[in-house]
């Protein structure tokens, strides 16, 4: 057993990246400026999508992009209940009706059946996220919300990295919400970012994102500037400081080796995890040009298998001094959002029981992997003999 606790994620920032960070503090430019504007840039042509809005945080990034797409009282918003709450808060904070859709038993993300289900007259955007950053399939569910007029919005916090079908999130839809969280494979400690191949949309975005001003303190105070503005709309708070975007221009360079690495520590799990009994893994990606993301590591526990709960077998990987998380309590359960009438979601229900994310990040060792699986095996195979 270890002898040390093994953190569920940990952040690893090099020395060019706290350098970054330091030459933005001593270049006296605190809030949004020229550090934003090259995060917003860079971001925007690795993605290869023309409009990139940098803000606080990826709510931040929904939220401005539901506004921007007009979604107000009446309106219903389609999306998956397990997600992080985030989603139908934003809907609700526009006056619209989070619609639950359920989620696929392989993939843990909405599909276009699922989606279709629920879908009414009402449906104003749909809101999908690609599960732990295995891509979903986002064409045809943006194929079928174009035949509807409905808009599509990716939630792609698990999504920096992934390619569906060999494309960024954003490429198909009409715009796609990224998060830098801490935890996330791209961080600006904290951090959004809405892509957007529509132009119009990208500008109301970072109007609404900035108050509704038509010129933000950069563009009002560098030489040339003028203290006049209009507020032509109510806005949100929502923009990112520089400090922050340039630890983002710094860790994008760092992206592919740090996905690399995941994609290693992934690949290492599988090796073993398939091999024990009453743990099963979510499919694979489906099409040649996808890469997954792996943001997080999920198994799903066969309680019958495996002769204990999910709840106790984290509390039996704890005792092992291994780190673990849940994603998600489906957002339906929260007292906040139970009063909202919904169709049933046998998947998802059944999914938020089972689901356990492991530790995985670029910062983990081979033999942390290893210390997880060897927990796993001595957790599962003792009462896998006990009942043959």
């Amino acid at each position: 057993m270890r002898s040390t606790h093994l953190a569920y994620c940990r952040s690893e920032l090099d020395d060019g990246e706290i350098a970054a960070v330091e030459d933005a503090l001593r270049a006296g430019w605190l809030t949004s400026g020229p550090q934003v504007t090259a995060f917003e840039a860079a971001f925007a042509a690795r993605a290869r999508i023309a409009h990139a809005v940098a803000l606080n945080s990826c709510t931040a990034a929904l939220h401005v992009a539901l506004a921007a797409f007009d979604v107000g009282p009446g309106d219903e918003v389609v999306m998956p209940s397990l997600t992080f709450a985030a989603g139908a808060q934003c809907a609700m904070e526009l006056g619209a009706r989070p619609v639950f859709a359920d989620v696929d038993p392989q993939t843990l993300s909405v599909t276009r059946d699922t989606i279709a289900a629920v879908t009414t007259r009402r449906t104003k955007a749909i809101v999908t996220m690609p599960y732990a950053g295995r891509p979903l399939g986002i064409a045809e569910i943006a194929a079928f919300a174009r035949e509807r007029s409905i808009r599509v919005l990716e939630d792609a916090a698990h999504g920096c990295g992934m390619l569906d079908d060999g494309t960024w999130a954003g490429t198909h839809s009409d715009a796609a919400a990224y998060s830098f969280y801490a935890t996330k494979n791209l961080t600006t400690a904290e951090g959004g970012m809405l892509l957007t191949r529509d132009a119009a949309l990208a500008e109301r975005a970072r109007r609404l994102a900035l108050h509704g001003m038509s010129k933000d303190a950069w563009r009002r105070y560098e030489a040339g500037g003028t203290w006049r503005y209009d507020v032509s709309e109510p806005g949100f708070k929502y923009n990112m400081p520089d400090p922050l975007a340039a630890l983002g221009v710094a860790g994008l360079a760092r992206l592919d080796a740090r996905q690399t690495r995941r994609a290693e520590l992934a690949a290492r799990y599988g090796e073993r995890i398939t091999a024990i009994r009453g743990l099963r893994l979510p499919a694979p990606p489906a099409r040649t040009a996808d890469r997954h993301a792996w943001c997080m590591y999920a198994v799903l526990v066969d309680e019958r298998e495996l002769r204990i709960s999910r709840d106790e077998l984290i509390d039996a990987l704890a005792a092992r001094k291994i780190g673990t998380s849940v994603h998600y309590i489906p957002t339906h359960r929260f007292t906040a959002y139970r009063g909202l009438e919904r169709a049933p979601l046998p998947n998802t229900e059944q999914l938020a029981a089972s689901v356990v994310s492991l530790p995985l990040y670029p910062a983990m060792q081979d033999r942390d992997v290893d210390d997880v699986l060897d927990a796993l095996e001595f957790i599962a195979l003792p009462r896998v003999h006990a009942v043959g």
